[in-house]
């Protein structure tokens, strides 16, 4: 990964330019750099997400990004693009896991109060983010974790911690499950869940194939469910972001959710950055400053 001069964008007439103040790391970042994730038609061919910065008219917004967000500039759909809520720099982080999250959890699973929710992966940017949100809905948060980052994640509101390493998830009984690994956890998930429960599955980090067994699976009528945010189309998106800003945004303003940023990198320094989200030694979002 280079930091190298590209042409500045050109945006089209329902697009705004933004100039970046920070962006932030996110798996498919890394994905698409190994190569196995390419941006979107239309989308820059760098990487980055979501972004945070100001207007050519000085407005300070926030964006969920198809791609470019590694950059000085980026052209975005202005439908795409969000007051800024917390520090500018800090909205970086918020876009990616806020839209996630909600078109996840209450969109796709109808996350409800007093269920319980099993997040995978509650160490990430998703992760922390989910716990919190969905402390707000009044669900009963489990997740998993390394045991160094439980007490990190009580403080944010997880009811219960496991340790991924050594413990075993799938008799926590859950109503719903959001998953980021895929192949390698869907049995347990699916012991995991309660009748009636809801399994999402987010990421492919454990696989993309894996066996079911659809006797368990209809015995508790549960359902699996499958998403992704980059690849859906611009009107999906829309109103994902039309939803976020109703109804998640007032939580951040009134500080129920806040930005978990494990530490600020320089843009040009984006191999570090991926390197860190690799290894998984953070917890909450890495965000990358533009000079």
């Amino acid at each position: 990964m280079e930091w190298t001069e590209v042409p500045d964008p050109v945006p089209a007439d329902d697009e705004v330019l933004v100039e970046v103040a920070a962006s932030a790391v996110n798996r498919a970042d890394l994905l698409q750099v190994a190569g196995f994730y390419p941006p979107p038609p239309g989308a820059p061919p760098y990487p980055g997400l979501e972004c945070s910065g100001r207007t050519p008219d000085g407005q300070e917004v926030c964006a969920l990004l198809g791609g470019g967000g590694y950059a000085q500039k980026v052209a975005v759909p202005r439908e795409h693009v969000m007051p800024v809520p917390v520090g500018l720099v800090e909205a970086a982080a918020l876009p990616e896991a806020a839209c996630t999250v909600y078109s996840n959890l209450t969109m796709a699973a109808q996350l409800r109060p007093h269920e319980t929710v099993l997040i995978h992966g509650g160490a990430s940017g998703i992760g922390t983010f989910a716990i919190q949100y969905a402390k707000t809905l009044g669900a009963k948060v489990i997740t998993t974790a390394r045991a160094a980052k439980h007490a990190r994640l009580t403080a944010l509101g997880a009811d219960a911690c496991i340790d991924y390493t050594s413990e075993d998830f799938s008799t926590v009984e859950a109503d719903v499950v959001l998953d980021i690994m895929g192949a390698s956890y869907l049995e347990r998930n699916i012991r995991a869940l309660k009748d009636g429960g809801r399994l999402v599955v987010i990421g492919l980090m454990g696989g993309r194939s894996g066996e079911v067994d659809l006797s368990a699976l209809m015995g508790k009528r549960a359902a699996v469910i499958g998403t992704t945010l980059r690849s859906r189309p611009k009107e999906q998106k829309t109103e994902i972001i039309r939803r976020v800003l109703s109804d998640v945004w007032p939580l951040i303003e009134e500080g129920r959710i806040k930005p978990v940023i494990d530490r600020r990198i320089p843009l040009a320094d984006a191999a570090e950055a991926h390197r860190t989200v690799a290894a998984s030694e953070h917890v909450g979002k890495v965000l990358l400053t533009a000079p």
